[in-house]
């Protein structure tokens, strides 16, 4: 059966919300920021993903309770998540960024890159869908706060890598970053199928052990 430890979370952290995705995410931003404006940019999104990460962390159990949502629904719904955004990954699209560009832009770069980093970054749909499931194997505090741990720790990563390669996005070519980004979209397929079968198998469903 598949366990949910420390090294699988900062493999799913990593693949859903790491220096791949978030590199061209920035990239993006760079076109139209000077180095300092993308390196703060970069530090407060940081901040702010990380306090996400941590309180989805800690109140994991709280919220299913809330809406009455069971681990094995989690798990089977957190499975199918990750094995349609990772497929999508293998193939090169990358679910949650806008397509519009003619939107009106806020007072403010800062302001403006926040805005577009909310969903594929900030507030990620399926980095809190990680962080949930990945909190709720274990019912102690000391493993919720290993959880948020891995997922800051992924979070400095990106601050780090931004912080260092700002002066070259943009310039820089992305096809690199879309190669390392889909293959680890097949190491996130894998892992969404994995916990699919753990949520099988904790409703009763007998699943032969896997070598």
């Amino acid at each position: 059966m598949f366990v949910f430890n420390l090294s699988s979370a900062f493999i799913a952290f990593f693949a859903v919300v790491g220096p791949p995705k978030v590199l061209l995410s920035f990239a993006r931003l760079a076109t139209t920021r000077t180095t300092g404006e993308l390196r703060r940019l970069a530090a407060w999104s940081t901040v702010i993903s990380a306090v996400v990460g941590a309180l989805m962390a800690f109140s994991a159990d709280f919220i299913t309770t809330l809406f009455h949502i069971s681990d094995q629904s989690l798990q089977l719904a957190g499975g199918l998540i990750f094995f349609v955004y990772a497929v999508a990954l293998v193939f090169g699209v990358h679910l949650g960024w806008g397509t519009d560009e003619a939107d009106e832009h806020l007072a403010g770069p800062l302001v403006d890159g926040i805005r577009e980093l909310l969903l594929p970054y900030l507030a990620s749909p399926l980095a809190v869908t990680a962080v949930l499931v990945a909190s709720l194997t274990k019912d102690d505090w000391g493993w919720r706060t290993t959880v948020a741990g891995a997922y800051i720790a992924v979070v400095l990563i990106n601050y780090v890598c931004v912080a260092l390669l700002a002066p070259l996005m943009r310039h820089s070519h992305r096809t690199s970053l879309e190669v390392l980004s889909r293959l680890l979209g097949l190491l996130l397929a894998a892992v969404g199928v994995e916990l699919f079968l753990n949520g099988l198998a904790g409703l009763g469903l007998h699943l032969p052990d896997g070598h």
